[in-house]
């Protein structure tokens, strides 16, 4: 078969379900500026006859946030995001937000609350999802407000505002809170129900009600009285200016959660650190009573999260899309995973043919367009990484001059993004605070999405780069331009005033979005969870090569994170995730509501398969840990597809390479030859993959180094350690089961 390859991003249509929408560049800027960078700089202004983000029908638009926020970097990519990025003209409030167990959508009156918990299965059998359905309204008596604005926000959680001139209503939501936090002048609460609601518990200011199945709690002010007429219920609020609401597990569970009713939550905060194999990040919520001296309160964990903590939950669960949540009773927890090691490249293994390999670097090195006539920011990554996963499998087999080819190819288009004023470069826009890469693609600019995955590839570069040449990475040369594209996608600081803290990576979710806006019924998605991880990989090269242990711990606590995120939601490695109803194993990309079967540009099995794989490079060991998710996931591909893949079978011998070398070997020796390779893949690279683990074995992901640059291979019950060492000195890694690994500086050992 043959299907046209395009990238799959937010910006495109999902192949069964959605229509296109038709793009209008903005109106162009006033002359733009140079800021200098290191050696390098970006411009202060969008390039001439260029777009900023818009609406979808062309219109430039620009952040919706209260007078407070107004000057706060807005993070775009999140669960939330169409709070703040207007995607429609005649929408100012908000698309359905997937929080988890709740789900949200603005209107004029309030905020709709709905808890789904019945999967419908859509798209002819290839998605699955739990769609907002509203069970209840949180409002004021009266309220009917133009828009909704984001007021403030903080790691996992968001506080949506509306005001009609006489009312103002401030509600925080969040993923894992099972409660609804508001504060209101100027009405009476009121809650307007989906149907009349049967009430199972009264007591004056707390009251029991059931809608569509299921139980929710009512909190008004000591003193109110909530009252019940029809589908409305109201409580005046007197002097005081709060309430809340909870949905239940059970109604037996109303006083436990009436014991936090008025501890309302006011931020959420991530923490993290990385230590001998092991990382530990610690989600904290910080709170406020209204009345009363209650400081504690009530969270859900995904399945993602409670994995990994040893932390008391209570037997209180709740349905969603990525299975079961569990509840905690406490401000905070503490996951603990093992790293997911990185190397530069698979080290010597004693199973490539030397000459062979050299042949094909040299096809890719000497190409007449090593680019591939690459122009925008993602095609142009694509082909940064390619080139990239070259330089040291040249260096292993001592074609120095090959490496250093590769390497000169990599600084100076490099150095072409990075420099402003030529045919490409990159802009900070002002308004989002985002650094835009133009000539842009899959609405990158308009939409501001996928920056993660597009500048993955760049960052992966320099990281590779600067194993080679420090000099060139140094902040007063390129490293600084290199540090201020990872500034946009996935910001460290949260006092950072020209870039939001983690822009794509939800931290509670686990994973990152791909949609700048969020602008869809089914939430935020996700589809290339492996470009998002891509980035990860690459911040752990890059903070190793360069001595930042910042972004380096950084790197494996957001890779940790989103493989465990990976395997759960994305391959069902468990199996206890998707709904029983959904004849898929794997799917090809996450949304708030759900997760389907599909990409954003093919309905082609290879590529469903296939766009969670690539690119496959040193980053991509972590997959190897749920080796029977990939015997299944590479099964059901063969099954779709009605045989073995055409189109990228490069990335599926990979992929399956990492489960059964042998295998995979095999159907190269088959047909290696005789194929074209996926756009972000080569001949070499696929070889030296393939050869290598057939001889050291599939990786063992039961053992890791106390470096985060190491991995194990184990083959016929043979384990051999590996490790990179980016230092000036000899190291020495010591593995999780005893074994010591000692590396000399600036070089791969093995044992």
């Amino acid at each position: 078969m043959s299907v046209s390859r395009a990238r799959p991003a937010a910006a495109l249509v999902l192949v069964s379900t959605l229509a296109a929408l038709g793009l209008g560049p903005a109106a162009s800027p006033a002359v733009a500026a140079d800021i200098p960078v290191g050696a390098g700089s970006y411009s202060d202004s969008r390039p001439a006859g260029t777009s900023g983000p818009t609406t979808n029908t062309g219109t430039p638009v620009t952040p919706k946030v209260t007078e407070a926020a107004r000057n706060e970097p807005v993070p775009t990519n999140d669960w939330w995001s169409s709070l703040a990025f207007q995607r429609y003209g005649d929408n100012p409030y908000s698309t359905p937000m997937y929080g988890h167990p709740l789900t949200y959508q603005a209107t004029a009156g309030g905020l709709e609350v709905g808890y789904p918990t019945t999967p419908a299965i859509v798209g002819e059998g290839r998605q699955y999802e739990y769609a907002h359905k509203a069970d209840l309204t949180l409002g004021l008596t009266g309220l009917n407000s133009p828009d909704t604005k984001a007021d403030s926000w903080s790691d996992w959680t968001v506080t949506p505002y509306w005001s009609d001139g006489a009312r103002t209503l401030r509600t925080t939501i969040g993923h894992g809170l099972p409660f609804v936090y508001a504060k209101g002048s100027g009405g009476d609460a009121r809650i307007t129900t989906a149907g009349a609601p049967t009430v199972f518990a009264d007591d004056g200011n707390v009251l029991g009600i059931t809608v569509a199945g299921h139980h929710y709690a009512l909190f008004a002010p000591t003193g109110s009285d909530w009252s019940v007429s029809g589908s409305t219920v109201t409580a005046g609020l007197g002097a005081k200016d709060y309430f809340s609401l909870a949905v239940l597990p059970s109604t037996d569970a109303l006083a436990t959660y009436r014991k936090y009713a008025y501890s309302f939550v006011t931020g959420s905060e991530v923490s993290w650190s990385t230590d001998a194999g092991t990382v530990r990040a610690t989600y904290r919520l910080t709170t406020q009573p209204q009345e009363g001296t209650e400081t504690g309160t009530l969270q859900a964990l995904y399945r993602h999260q409670w994995l990994h903590t040893t932390d008391a939950l209570t037997p209180y669960t709740y349905v969603s899309p990525r299975g079961t949540m569990k509840v905690r009773e406490a401000t905070s927890f503490t996951t603990s995973q093992q790293t997911s090691g990185v190397l530069p490249a698979l080290p010597a293994g004693g199973g490539v043919d030397r000459a062979r390999l050299k042949g094909y670097l040299d096809e890719a090195a000497n190409a007449a367009d090593p680019f591939s006539g690459a122009t925008d920011t993602y095609w142009t990554g694509k082909a940064l990484g390619r080139l990239a996963q070259l330089v040291p499998v040249a260096d292993q087999i001592g074609e120095g001059a090959t490496r250093d080819k590769l390497l000169g190819l990599l600084k100076g288009r490099l150095e072409e993004w990075f420099t402003a004023g030529g045919a490409s470069e990159f802009s900070y826009d002002q308004q989002w605070k985002t650094l835009i890469g133009y000539p842009a693609s899959y609405g990158s600019d308009t939409e501001l999405n996928d920056h993660h995955f597009h500048y993955s590839y760049y960052v992966y570069a320099a990281a590779i780069v600067a194993q080679y040449d420090q000099a060139w990475a140094a902040d007063a040369n390129w490293g600084s331009m290199v540090k201020t594209l990872v500034r946009d996608a996935a910001n460290p600081s949260r006092t950072d005033a020209d870039f939001p803290f983690l822009r794509g990576f939800d931290v509670y979710a686990g994973h990152s979005w791909a949609s700048g806006h969020q602008g869809f019924a089914a939430g935020n998605n996700q589809e290339s969870s492996s470009e998002s991880t891509n980035l990860s990989a690459a911040l752990v090269l890059w903070g190793s090569a360069t001595g930042d242990t910042q972004l380096r711990d950084l790197g494996s606590y957001l890779l940790a994170t989103e493989s465990e995120a990976i395997a759960q939601y994305w391959f069902d490695a468990d199996q206890e995730v998707f709904p029983s109803s959904y004849g898929h194993d794997t799917v090809g990309m996450v949304w708030g509501s759900g997760a389907a079967y599909s990409t954003w540009w093919t309905a082609n099995p290879e590529e469903i398969h296939g766009i969670n794989v690539l690119p496959v490079t040193g980053g991509s060991l972590h997959l190897a840990r749920e080796k029977d998710a990939i015997r299944r996931n590479l099964a059901e591909m063969q099954r779709e597809n009605g045989g073995p893949a055409v189109e990228w079978r490069d990335i599926l011998w990979e992929f399956e390479a990492l489960a059964d070398p042998a295998a995979a070997k095999a159907k190269w020796d088959a047909g290696g030859a005789g194929y074209t390779p996926e756009a972000g893949e080569s001949r070499a690279h696929t070889y030296h993959w393939i050869a290598t683990l057939d001889a050291l074995g599939a990786p063992d992901a039961t053992v890791t180094g106390s470096l985060p640059t190491s991995a194990v291979f184990s083959r016929n019950g043979v384990r051999v350690y590996a490790a990179h060492n980016f230092g000036a000195t000899a190291t020495t890694v010591t593995f999780s089961d005893g074994t010591t690994l000692d590396v000399p500086a600036r070089s791969t050992a093995t044992k």
